[in-house]
């Protein structure tokens, strides 16, 4: 096939020859792997599970039918089916009492007629006969509750509408989750606490399940004694049910960790205080403590925390043992020696954490440093996991001028080596580390500083109070303000070509894209070819093409660009369903960060690139890899962790197998949009620490790690300026800093101005450019012909990879 055959021509080929591999058994059977893998156990009482296979089970609540593969929006997936809980247990053949699955169904049915939707039903309450006789069916039930989110609102009732919106109304989603949920989704209902009591008093095995993609509430597991065991589903995509069927009866043996710490209320996250306290900003005054940074480390925090960061059971047993552990020139080496010492096959995960001194800075009690997932273990089996662990992973950047003004450091003292995946349980290791005098390890300029930030917590719990300085307008613009609701869900301008000969489709005199590629001429070359409405035009989103349904970029066909189509993420690759294909429905982010296991994410990865090569598309708009600061945040399930390095490497993983297919990543969301509320409207005030320690921190890992083909900015504004019109961020960060050589474009229908975007380094906006707007600015001087072309050979080299 010539090169760009696929994005020309949209041919209907499979991949390989004879075989179409989108949702694909092989495919399907990545998806359920992954599933079982981020699964975790969190409670086993008395050895509760397995279950034993012949025996029957009840299942209650309308969660057992009503399964959440994913969250929704931009990361719903459509894919042939689903299985839910129900359907897992069915398909290994327990037996499961059917009268109650009937009443939930049909429940559900009449639910949705009323304008309910999956995951935002009333939990019904189950008649006493219906009780009785599912008591006298079998001694075991298994109560499954579940929850949902969506991009552009956050888990709770608070509703922005500051703006016009021409999407279709259907239903208000905080409206309804104020309705379901009167307390928040955070915490159980009071229909849900009423089935805990009568299942937990009418039945002697209680299992609980959550099917949900964020975190909730879970002391009614660890205070309940009669929950006999509870399981930590998740969204784990098309084959989550049967994913989590094998792990109740045994089939497959639990072996995810929590990548997120699950407290006791939601007002003990720092971040909730002052989340929605306004539309227009959001204060990180958490600082760097976000998740197990705070719980660890901040006094008396670790007495709200149900299940630590790292937290997961297993069904068989481990020893660990560190058999070596060395300085080397940039970091340490540590060898662990891991032996299955239980009755059953399993697989373990291994974390290196670090406590560094307190210093002048302030640091977290442990960071995570490394990490590692055993092969599958036989009884008395034994493996050794090698680790390598740079100083600059644990380096504190001061933004306080306190050791060295601007600057990765270490400060002087003695560090402390912590193995085992429970940050809490973790074991010091004989092996310390210390340095004498502060060691600075990268020296820097401040970028993205603060003005309006009001306050950082400190590693003692009290605040630093902040001087504030002027404020920002983050619509400043030499051009009048476009009107916002003019700019939300507009196509792309379909560009026409006059009347040319057939054969004589390049522009008269001209050399096309594909010379470039053979060696004839070189990428500026070919750019300096291209007028300025040329530049302009590449620099903008392009119409949808096939199963496109996000739009493309490219589309300069007098130059032999290919118009290159774009595909939504991040589980799974999101083509329409009225174009007839089903694609395969992976395991959310969350689910995927809970494996710990960066093979299996390299796996999904590859999958998932090879349905985008297979469908004639070109970039996966995925990994999403903001932090988890709260659990309120609607796209939580997309995200990975509220760890950096966690997150950063298990997405770098996936980047490296969809990549392996040459198309391309596009790892988002560029940087600090941890809240959906007015996600297009609000200020992210953080500190700089922060921002390089805790929100930068996986992209950075991502970048060297692997090299994706496009990174995402995000909706909103950094400390007073919006992040596609941030030079320090795109420019002096991410290329200067960081040597990213790859494409920045926009969130699609940003508020962001077009000019200002080029100028920053934002290399192409989605979905739709505006020449007109970038034209007047050249008018007025404010943008260059040389500043097009920085941008416009990005695309370029971009489509050049694919």
């Amino acid at each position: 096939m010539e090169k760009w055959a696929r994005l020309l021509y949209q041919p209907a080929l499979s991949l390989y020859k004879g075989k179409r591999v989108t949702a694909s058994i092989e495919h399907t059977e990545v998806s359920r792997r992954a599933a079982t893998e981020g699964m975790v156990l969190l409670k086993n009482k008395d050895a509760a599970l397995p279950l034993n296979e012949s025996k029957g089970v009840v299942l209650f609540g309308k969660a057992s039918v009503e399964y959440i593969k994913g969250g929704g929006g931009s990361g719903d997936v459509f894919c042939e089916y689903v299985r839910s809980l129900y359907d897992g247990l069915s398909i290994r053949k327990v037996k499961v009492f059917e009268p109650l699955i009937d009443f939930y169904k049909k429940n559900l049915e009449d639910q949705y007629k009323k304008g309910y939707v999956p995951g935002m039903t009333v939990e019904p309450t189950v008649d006493p006969d219906m009780l009785k006789e599912a008591k006298s069916f079998s001694d075991t039930a298994i109560i499954v509750f579940n929850r949902y989110s969506a991009e552009g609102w956050d888990r709770s009732n608070v509703e922005c509408n500051n703006e016009i919106n021409p999407w279709p109304s259907t239903f208000s989603l905080p409206k309804l989750s104020e309705e379901v949920f009167p307390e928040g989704d955070f915490y159980l209902s009071l229909r849900e606490e009423e089935l805990i009591k009568t299942v937990s008093e009418n039945f002697k095995t209680v299992i609980a399940v959550l099917n949900s993609g964020g975190v909730t509430d879970c002391r009614w597991i660890r205070d309940n004694d009669n929950i006999s065991a509870a399981l930590f589903m998740g969204q784990a995509g098309m084959e989550g049910g049967i994913a989590a069927a094998d792990i109740l009866i045994g089939r497959e043996n639990p072996s995810g960790r929590l990548a997120d710490t699950i407290a006791e209320k939601l007002s003990d996250y720092p971040s909730t205080e002052g989340f929605h306290d306004s539309f227009d900003y959001v204060e990180y005054t958490d600082d760097i403590y976000v998740g197990y940074r705070y719980f660890e480390t901040i006094p008396e925090a670790y007495k709200k925390v149900v299940y630590p960061f790292g937290f997961g059971l297993s069904y068989t047993s481990f020893s660990e043992e560190t058999v070596m552990a060395k300085e080397t020139k940039d970091g340490f080496d540590i060898d662990v020696k891991v032996k299955n010492t239980g009755a059953f096959k399993g697989k373990n995960v291994v974390a290196i954490y670090v406590k560094a001194p307190k210093g002048k800075l302030g640091k977290a009690e442990r960071v995570l440093v490394g990490f590692k997932k055993t092969k599958e273990l036989l009884p008395g089996e034994e493996t050794l996991l090698s680790f390598h662990v740079t100083k600059y992973s644990f380096a504190s950047f001061d933004d306080l001028g306190k050791v060295s003004d601007a600057s990765y450091v270490l400060e002087a003292g003695t560090y402390e080596f912590y193995v085992g995946a429970n940050v809490r349980t973790a074991k010091k290791i004989d092996f310390e580390f210390v340095l004498n005098k502060d060691e600075v390890l990268v020296k820097l300029t401040h970028k993205l500083t603060p003005t309006e930030l009001s306050k950082r917590l400190l590693c003692d719990g009290s605040y630093m109070k902040l001087e504030k300085g002027p404020h920002k307008d983050i619509n400043e613009s030499l051009l009048e303000r476009q009107d916002p609701g003019s700019l939300e869900a507009v196509a792309p301008e379909v560009r026409a070509m006059g009347r040319h000969l057939l054969m004589k489709t390049i522009k008269e005199g001209k050399k096309p894209l594909k010379d470039v590629y053979e060696g004839k001429i070189t990428v500026d070359e070919f750019i300096n070819q291209l007028d300025d409405d040329e530049l302009i035009h590449i620099l903008g989103g392009q119409p949808n093409t096939g199963v496109g349904n996000v739009y493309g970029f490219g589309n300069l066909p007098e130059y032999g660009i290919p118009n290159a189509q774009m595909a939504d993420g991040p589980a799974g690759v999101r083509i329409l369903k009225e174009t007839g294909v089903v694609t395969t429905a992976f395991p959310s982010a969350t689910v995927i960060a809970n494996t710990w296991n960066e093979e299996i994410a390299k796996e999904v990865g590859f999958a998932g690139g090879e349905e985008i090569k297979e469908n004639n598309l070109s970039i996966w708009l995925t990994p999403a890899v903001n932090i988890h600061r709260n659990p309120m945040c609607g796209r939580n399930f997309e995200y990975y962790s509220e760890d950096p390095y966690l997150a950063g490497k298990l997405a770098g993983s996936m980047v490296k197998g969809i990549q392996e297919n040459q198309v391309g990543a596009s790892v988002k969301h560029f940087a600090c949009n941890n809240k959906e509320t007015n996600r297009k409207h609000s200020d992210s005030r953080v500190s700089e620490r922060a921002i390089r320690e805790i929100y930068l921190k996986a992209f950075e890992i991502i970048v060297n790690d692997a090299n994706p083909y496009t990174i995402m900015s995000s909706y909103n504004a950094i400390n007073g300026v919006r992040t596609s019109e941030n030079k320090e961020l795109l420019t002096d960060i991410l290329r200067g800093e960081w040597h990213y050589e790859g494409l920045v474009m926009t969130d699609w229908w940003c508020r962001s101005e077009h000019y200002k975007e080029i100028l920053a380094g934002n290399d192409l906006k989605m979905a739709t450019g505006y020449p007109e707007r970038v034209k007047r600015a050249m008018d007025m001087g404010a943008i260059k012909r040389e500043d097009l072309i920085i941008s416009a050979k990005r695309v370029v080299e971009t489509m050049l990879k694919l």
